[in-house]
């Protein structure tokens, strides 16, 4: 997949629901082909999401958090203060053949690379329990990947843990994974001696790996 050419744009907090119904604006909008293809930066307050798929054992017993169930692929997934979500609304048919997933997945590795952070992406072995997203080479997983295709436009994307409570992903099942580490890159960062990067670099990082401007 080449150059993406992808519109960046930096949104502070916003509420899950209320994104998901810009995101879905986007939408329709980029299949009238009435904006470019973009990345969306921004944050959530703490939220569970789960598509239908997702069983539901691996839901809390105890919604300390908010539930809510959405309309991408993956399962659970936890988001909140700490984490860079970023969501791409894409036209695939003006933009060729490829996997998307994979290149997202290539392109947050290449963004913590820059950031002298190791990850890696893993292939699912046949009949195993979806391993997309980014990890780190001991296979703790640092960022979520659910992405949906609606009439050749992409919406949904990623959640990148740069220092967000690790602890509420001990309260749920996280993305069919029962077995799953997750980290950060505050805790990557620390087991090296240094200080986690900032947000604000986080992002640029990011941006620079998706060729949004």
């Amino acid at each position: 997949m080449g150059e993406s050419g992808l519109e960046r744009i930096d949104l502070g907090e916003i509420p899950y629901v209320e994104a998901v119904e810009q995101m879905r604006s986007w939408v329709r909008q980029r299949q009238e082909g009435v904006i470019a293809d973009r990345l969306a930066l921004l944050t959530h307050p703490s939220v569970i999401t789960y598509s239908a798929r997702t069983p539901r054992h691996e839901l809390p017993v105890q919604a300390g958090i908010p539930l809510v169930e959405v309309d991408r692929g993956g399962q659970a997934t936890y988001h909140g203060p700490g984490q860079l979500i970023g969501y791409l609304v894409i036209n695939l048919r003006q933009r060729g053949p490829g996997d998307i997933v994979r290149w997202l997945e290539e392109g947050l590795v290449s963004a913590l690379d820059s950031l002298d952070l190791q990850a890696v992406r893993r292939d699912t072995p046949p009949r195993a329990q979806s391993l997309v997203g980014v990890w780190t080479p001991e296979h703790k997983k640092v960022a979520s990947i659910g992405m949906r295709i609606r009439g050749g436009v992409t919406s949904h994307g990623f959640a990148l843990n740069i220092a967000p409570d690790l602890a509420a992903f001990s309260s749920f099942t996280a993305c069919g994974l029962p077995e799953v580490a997750m980290t950060s890159l505050a805790e990557m960062a620390a087991a090296m001696g240094r200080a986690a990067p900032a947000e604000g670099a986080v992002r640029d990082a990011v941006a620079a790996a998706l060729g949004a401007v």
